[in-house]
Formats: C-alpha cells, sequence, structure tokens
C-alpha cells in the first residue's frame, strides 16, 4: 500500500500546484492572502475530523509546542503563493521544492552532520540551476521592460519568491526534525509511536485554521474587501489536493522508503506537465534543462535521504 500512498502524494501535490497557479491572481493584492485563509480553512476541517473520528487524544497544548514549525511551513507557502502572482509554475515548483538542499546545509553548519558525495552532488545541482534560472528570469525581465509589462517588471522580484519559500520551509523542516526525531525526545506531550506523526501533523493544521481566520478578518472588516465565494474554487481544489497529499504522505513515508522518498520528492515533474497542458505556458530549452538539473539535485537529495 506505500506505493498506492506515495502515488497519491505525488499526483495530489503536483496537481496542487497547478490550482494554486490559476488561483493566483495579479491583479488581487491580497490574492496570496486568500489562497492561504482557504488552504487554512480545508486543513482546519481536516484536523477537526481527525480528533472526531480519530483515537489521537489530543492535546491542544500541542499547538503551541509545535507553533515554531507551523509558522515555518505557513509563512513558506504564503510567501510561494506571493510569488504565484507573477512567476511560472513551471519555474517555482522546482525551486521551492529544492528546500531538501537548504536543510542538508542547515544541518551540516548546525548540527556538525558530514556530506557524502551524492549530497555534495545533489546540492550543487540545485544551487547551480537556481542561480542560472535565475539569470534566465532577469534576462527575460530586461526583454520585456521595453514593453511596460508589469508581469515582468517585477518579475525578478517574484523569482526570489520561492527561493525565499525555499529557505523557511528548509527552516521548518530543520525544527521538524527536532520535534520528530524519536518518542523519547519529542517535546510534544500525550503522544506515542503510533500517534507523534498524527499529533504534529493535526498542531500544525489546527494553527493554519487559526491563520486563516485571522486573515479572514484582516481582508473582510480591516480592509473591507470582498470575498466572492464563486471565485475561491481554484483555491480550494488547491487546498484540497494540498491536504490530500500531506494526510496520504505520512502513511507513504511508513513503507519503502527508500523508493518513496525520490518519487514523492518528484512531484514538480508533475507540476511542470500540468503547467503545460493547461496553462499553456512555454519556456524556452535553456530554461527547461536548468529545470531537469535542479530536478535531478531533488531526485539525488530524495535517495540519498533514506
Amino acid at each position: 500500500m506505500w506505493f498506492v500512498f506515495a502515488l497519491v502524494t505525488l499526483l495530489a501535490w503536483g496537481t496542487a500546484d497547478l490550482f494554486y497557479k490559476k488561483g493566483a491572481d495579479e491583479k488581487d493584492k491580497y490574492s496570496h492572502l486568500k489562497t492561504s485563509m482557504i488552504v487554512g480553512l480545508v486543513m482546519g476541517i481536516h484536523a477537526i475530523c481527525m480528533l472526531i473520528f480519530t483515537d489521537m487524544n489530543y492535546d491542544f497544548t500541542n499547538i503551541l509546542i509545535y507553533l515554531p514549525v507551523s509558522l515555518m511551513y505557513i509563512l513558506s507557502m504564503t510567501i510561494g503563493y506571493f510569488g504565484l502572482r507573477y512567476l511560472e509554475l513551471s519555474i517555482s515548483s522546482p525551486i521551492q521544492n529544492s528546500s531538501g538542499a537548504v536543510t542538508c546545509l542547515l544541518c551540516l553548519i548546525f548540527l556538525r552532520e558530514t556530506l557524502d558525495t551524492m549530497s555534495v552532488i545533489a546540492i550543487i545541482c540545485i544551487s547551480v540551476g537556481i542561480f542560472v534560472l535565475g539569470l534566465l528570469e532577469k534576462s527575460k525581465q530586461k526583454e520585456y521592460q521595453e514593453l511596460n509589462n508589469k508581469k515582468y517588471k517585477i518579475g525578478l522580484v517574484a523569482f526570489l519568491m520561492p527561493i525565499l519559500y525555499c529557505i523557511v520551509d528548509a527552516l521548518g523542516t530543520f525544527f521538524d526534525a527536532y520535534y520528530l526525531d524519536s518518542i523519547e525526545t519529542t517535546p510534544l506531550i500525550n503522544v506515542t509511536e503510533s500517534t507523534l506523526e498524527n499529533v504534529a501533523n493535526t498542531s500544525y493544521e489546527l494553527t493554519f485554521l487559526i491563520c486563516a481566520i485571522l486573515i479572514f478578518i484582516f481582508i473582510k472588516f480591516i480592509k473591507k474587501e470582498k470575498i466572492v465565494i464563486k471565485k475561491q474554487k481554484d483555491r480550494v481544489g488547491a487546498a484540497i489536493f494540498e491536504t490530500i497529499g500531506q494526510f496520504t504522505y505520512v502513511y507513504a513515508m511508513s513503507g519503502t522508503g527508500i523508493i518513496a522518498a525520490p518519487m514523492i520528492s518528484a512531484y514538480s515533474i508533475i507540476s511542470i506537465i500540468l503547467s503545460r497542458i493547461f496553462l499553456k505556458e512555454k519556456l524556452n530549452i535553456k530554461q527547461y534543462v536548468i529545470i531537469g538539473l535542479v530536478m535531478l539535485g531533488i531526485v539525488l537529495l530524495g535517495i540519498n535521504d533514506v
């Protein structure tokens, strides 16, 4: 069954990226916040269902204990949504999914861990790929500047968003390693071997729900912005696929992780394929070659992580 769960995660997260991009409205300055609000709402509903229908014996104090990790993940996702307003999904998704390389570097610096040859090669592939993609995006920005195209005027700023996502998400993963390393060392309370991951995930989703409520109050009552329900369908789709992928991920990794990890880490390939089919995104051959280099690094990290 692990293969089925891994496949569902791969397809769900790749599809979620497509809906994230479709729901990113470059004319709406609160588009990224609205996306976070919808994702938080759907995740919150899932968390409530977990509390009702599973026997986790959940202690709500864990929301505060797990807060540093939750906030890193929520912040990184919101940053990513902002970048998608102006950046092609084909470029954004592989860069965001390179957070594993940053996590490796954090472990190297702060935990005094060593890197083997494969990890070094993977990090070099990802780092070089992101740097070259940045140069290509800057070149594109100059090319369209004369056309007074708003999208490309801030294209380079938008390009920095998935990089910032990558860094913040890596911090969340780095912190997560401390919380989920073992049942003996975790600061989470009232957990067992079988409930540790679900308790952490539920804490994250409940925190996201709280953030969604705060965002709703900010947009609706402070900024007096209308939230049109029928315009949220792409964001709802993204939130549903994101939540499905997150739920199946835990079960996928509980099986043969040596295959599941690299398989799931390559979900950006699905994002790129879907963006070509449904969004009609067109990149030049140089961009596709460099994206391939980044994806190679991601897969190598995934293989080497287990």
